[in-house]
C-alpha cells in the first residue's frame, strides 16, 4: 500500500452531507500513481472557541467492501434488533442543493 502524503493526492469527487450542527465530507482522491482512495470527514463547530473540529478517517480500495458491508450490518441491527419501533426516516429531508438539483 501506497504512503499517504497530503500533498500529492488529489480531489477527484466530494459530498457534502449537512446532518444538524455536523457536516460530513464524502471526498474521493487521487495519489500520484493514480491510486484512489476515500477520506470521510465529520466537521463540527466548537462550543469553546468557535473552531470547527474536524476527525478524519482514509479508507482505502482493499477494505471498502469489508467497511460497507460491517457499516450496514451495524445499521441493520440498530435498526431492526434496537430500534424497530422508531422511524428512521422522521429525520429524511433534502438539503436545499439536493431540492435545486432535482429541478433543473
Amino acid at each position: 500500500m501506497e504512503e499517504y502524503n497530503k500533498n500529492d493526492s488529489q480531489e477527484i469527487f466530494s459530498k457534502k452531507i449537512r446532518a444538524g450542527k455536523r457536516t460530513y465530507f464524502f471526498d474521493v482522491k487521487s495519489t500520484r500513481g493514480k491510486d484512489y482512495f476515500l477520506t470521510i470527514t465529520e466537521s463540527k463547530k466548537s462550543f469553546e472557541d468557535g473552531n470547527y473540529v474536524k476527525h478524519k478517517i482514509f479508507l482505502y480500495k482493499e477494505d471498502f467492501n469489508k467497511f460497507v458491508e460491517a457499516l450496514n450490518e451495524t445499521v441493520q441491527y440498530i435498526k431492526t434488533d434496537l430500534m424497530p419501533d422508531y422511524d428512521f426516516d422522521e429525520f429524511k429531508h433534502e438539503s436545499n442543493e439536493e431540492r435545486e438539483l432535482k429541478e433543473n
